[in-house]
C-alpha cells in the first residue's frame, strides 16, 4: 500500500494577502499604542513621579519621669485621647513632700539668721561710736594727767610739792595712757567686726542675699520635685504603648507611655534616585490611603527632602568598600505635609501605607531648605506654671520672716 503524502499544501493565492494585511493591522496597532503611551508620557506622566513606598508618620512623645517614685494612679489608657497638661500618672508624694517642709523650714530660718546680719550692723556700729567715746574720754584724762605732771615737776625741786604727791601724778599719767591704749584697741576692734559684718550684708538686701539665694533654690527644688511626681501630658494626643501599673516603682527616664500627635501627620515618602531629579521643596502631591481606598484623596505639598538615603541611617548601614559589589538602588525621603482639615475629617494612623503622585512641573523650589525655621518646630507650655508658682512660694516665706506681714495674713 502506498503511504500518503507528508508534501504541506500550498497556500492558495488569497491566503498571503489576508496575512500580510493581518500583519499591517498589528503593526498600526503597535504604532498607534506606541504613540499614544509615547503621547501619554510626554503630556501627562512626565509631569508626576509616583511611588507606593510611603507612610504615615507623626510625632510620638515619650513620657517619662523626673523623679523616682511609686505608681499610686494611672490617668490614661491606650487609645485615650488626651489634653495638653492632662495628669497621665501620679507617683507617691510622701517624700517630696517631706523634703518640700524641710526646705521651707530652712528658708525661713536662713532668712531670719540674714536679718540678724543687717540687724547687727547697726548694734556694732552703736559699739563703734561708744567705743570713740570711750577713748576721748581716755584721751581727756591722759591730757589732764600730763598737765597735772607738768605743773608738779618744777614744784618738786623747790619743795612745794612733795616728791610723793609727785610720784602719784605720775602714776596717774601711767594709767591714762594705758587707758587710751586699751581705748584704741578696742576702738579698732569694734571697727573690724563692724567692717567684717557689713561684708556679709554689702551691696544685697534680705531677699537677695547668696545664704537666702541658696536655700531659696532649695525650696524651688523641692516644690518642683513634689510637681513633677504628677506626670502631665506635654501636648495633645493619643495614648499608646502604656507599660505601665498601679505599684510600680519607677526609676527618673523610665518610659512609661507614649503620646501621639495624630493631628500633626504627615508622610515619608521614599522615592528612587532617579526619581529626585524633578521633585522640587512646595511641589503639590496627591495621596491616597488604603484605609480609606480610592475614593479619599488627600493634599499635601513636599516639605523637604531627606539629608541622606535610608541606607546611609540605616542601624547597620551597608558597607560599599568591599570586593563583591552589587549596586543597590537607593532611596531617599521626601516629606509631603497633608492638609490638617482632612487629616481631621479622615484621620490617619502612624506606619499606614500611602500612595503618593507629586506634581513636578513647577520647578521653581529648592531642592534644600534655604532658610532656617523661623518658629519651634514643637513647644508646650504646660510646665511654666510650675516655675511660677515655686517663685510665689519663695517670694511667700521670704515676705513672711521678713517682719513685713501680720500673723494673720502669714497663717492665711
Amino acid at each position: 500500500m502506498n503511504s500518503p503524502s507528508t508534501n504541506p499544501t500550498p497556500e492558495t493565492p488569497q491566503a498571503a494577502p489576508k496575512r500580510k494585511k493581518a500583519l499591517l493591522i498589528v503593526a498600526a496597532v503597535v504604532l498607534i499604542g506606541g504613540a499614544a503611551y509615547g503621547a501619554y508620557y510626554a503630556l501627562v506622566a512626565s509631569r508626576y513621579e509616583h511611588t507606593d513606598n510611603a507612610y504615615v508618620q507623626a510625632n510620638i512623645v515619650q513620657i517619662t519621669p523626673q523623679v523616682g517614685g511609686t505608681v499610686v494612679a494611672i490617668g490614661a489608657d491606650d487609645t485615650d485621647r488626651v489634653k495638653a497638661g492632662q495628669v497621665l500618672v501620679k507617683l507617691d508624694q510622701a517624700d517630696a513632700r517631706v523634703a518640700l517642709d524641710q526646705a521651707q523650714a530652712q528658708l525661713a530660718q536662713t532668712v531670719r539668721e540674714v536679718r540678724t546680719l543687717y540687724a547687727n550692723n547697726g548694734t556694732l556700729s552703736a559699739q563703734v561710736q561708744l567705743r570713740q567715746a570711750d577713748l576721748t574720754r581716755a584721751q581727756s584724762d591722759l591730757a589732764r594727767a600730763q598737765d597735772d605732771v607738768q605743773r608738779r615737776s618744777p614744784l618738786v625741786a623747790t619743795g612745794a610739792v612733795g616728791k610723793e604727791e609727785f610720784l602719784h601724778a605720775q602714776a596717774q599719767l601711767q594709767t591714762a595712757r594705758s587707758a587710751v591704749s586699751a581705748a584704741e584697741s578696742a576702738l579698732a576692734a569694734a571697727r573690724e567686726q563692724l567692717v567684717s559684718n557689713q561684708s556679709l550684708t554689702d551691696g544685697t538686701s534680705v531677699a537677695e542675699h547668696p545664704n537666702v539665694a541658696r536655700a531659696s533654690a532649695r525650696v524651688r527644688e523641692a516644690y518642683l520635685a513634689l510637681q513633677r511626681s504628677a506626670l502631665l501630658a506635654p501636648v495633645d494626643g493619643f495614648v499608646a504603648k502604656r507599660n505601665v501599673q498601679v505599684g510600680q516603682r519607677l526609676q527618673p527616664g523610665a518610659p512609661v507611655m507614649s503620646l501621639v500627635t495624630l493631628e500633626q501627620a504627615w508622610v515619608d515618602a521614599n522615592f528612587k534616585e532617579g526619581q529626585l531629579q524633578r521633585i522640587r521643596i512646595g511641589q503639590p502631591a496627591t495621596l491616597t490611603a488604603d484605609v480609606y481606598g480610592q475614593k479619599v484623596v488627600f493634599h499635601g505639598k513636599v516639605a523637604g527632602l531627606g539629608a541622606g538615603t535610608g541606607a546611609a541611617f540605616a542601624l547597620l548601614p551597608a558597607q560599599n568598600a568591599t570586593g563583591n559589589w552589587i549596586k543597590v538602588v537607593q532611596r531617599v525621603p521626601v516629606r509631603i505635609a497633608l492638609d490638617p482639615k482632612e487629616v481631621a475629617s479622615h484621620p490617619l494612623r502612624v506606619g499606614l501605607s500611602m500612595l503618593v503622585e507629586v506634581d513636578v512641573r513647577d520647578q521653581d523650589g529648592g531642592v534644600l531648605a534655604a532658610e532656617p525655621r523661623p518658629h519651634d518646630v514643637a513647644h508646650t507650655d504646660v510646665f511654666d506654671a510650675q516655675q511660677k508658682d515655686a517663685d510665689a512660694l519663695v517670694n511667700r516665706i521670704v515676705e513672711q520672716n521678713l517682719g513685713r506681714v501680720s500673723r494673720a495674713s502669714a497663717g492665711a
